[in-house]
């Protein structure tokens, strides 16, 4: 059985494609949904969907073990981070090495890094005149959006496009092949430890 931990800040739209693609997998379980905001709407998802929830505190995450001795306690395999905005601090990368994965919403190396989240992201592919932009699926290491990417798919962006018409493609991208990249990853590691 591999367990994953879904580390979100906000409403938690890729978390429900993720916890549906999943729930008639005998292998996988989402065994916990995490936030840095008590308020956030991934929440409501994991009462609905009866999974343990974690609040995180901002020293401890930041200045103690990053939480990582009670995600290694209920045995996590895989951190998969779907709208979280916290950088992850080194401490949970060495104690989850290339098995913390991020989904970013433009084609990196563009328009990534600190506070490119959202429709910042978005005004940015605008304002550099890109015709393509997309998702990419990547390792979290020490840096903003900077660990190797594991995938990338693309979407044409047209002159009548804007922030909020970008994100709609954006999140079609993101809700159809995060959940698909994450079983991919999971079922190459049962393949390896079988």
């Amino acid at each position: 059985m591999k367990k994953i931990a879904i580390f979100a800040s906000g409403t938690g739209t890729n978390a429900q494609k993720i916890i549906d693609h999943f729930r008639d997998k005998p292998n996988v379980c989402i065994a916990l949904i995490v936030s840095n905001k008590p308020d956030a709407g991934v929440l409501n998802i994991a009462e609905s969907e009866n999974i343990p929830t974690m609040i995180l505190d901002r020293e401890k995450f930041f200045r103690g073990n990053a939480y990582a001795d009670e995600l290694t306690s209920i045995g996590i395999d895989l951190v998969v981070l779907a709208g979280f905005l916290w950088k992850i601090p080194s401490a949970l990368i060495q104690a989850f090495p290339q098995s913390i994965i991020n989904i970013h919403p433009a084609l990196l190396p563009k328009h990534g890094g600190k506070g490119m989240y959202g429709h910042f992201v978005h005004d940015a592919v605008i304002t550099s005149g890109d015709t393509e932009t997309g998702i990419t699926i990547h390792y979290v290491d020490e840096l903003f959006d900077h660990g190797n990417n594991i995938f990338q798919t693309s979407v044409p962006v047209t002159a009548d496009d804007n922030a909020a018409s970008i994100a709609g493609k954006v999140q079609l991208l993101e809700h159809q092949y995060y959940p698909r990249v994450i079983d991919f990853l999971l079922q190459d590691q049962l393949n390896h430890t079988s």
